[in-house]
């Protein structure tokens, strides 16, 4: 497994967020902004990437927060013979 050297640590409220990408963003040294999207964090992913150099920083957030708890249960038989009659 390759360890990952960050530049640095940010927490997530430093980070802007883009409502219409549901992306957050991060100054980088190079002039880009490093990102990570929401979809990102909701799947445990913890490292922002910046496009234009080959930094990453972690970020430091709470797990619980970006968990998509949004559990859709499948209808149960008799559930769905009620509905099919």
């Amino acid at each position: 497994m390759k360890m990952s050297v960050f530049h640095d640590e940010v927490e997530i409220e430093d980070f802007e967020y883009d409502e219409d990408t549901e992306t957050f963003h991060f100054p980088c040294p190079c002039g880009d902004r490093f990102a990570i999207t929401k979809e990102d964090l909701e799947n445990g992913e913890e490292v922002a990437t910046c496009p234009s150099c080959s930094l990453i920083v972690r970020v430091i957030y709470d797990k619980e927060l970006f968990v998509s708890g949004e559990v859709v249960e499948a209808p149960s038989e008799s559930r769905l013979e009620l509905l099919q009659s």
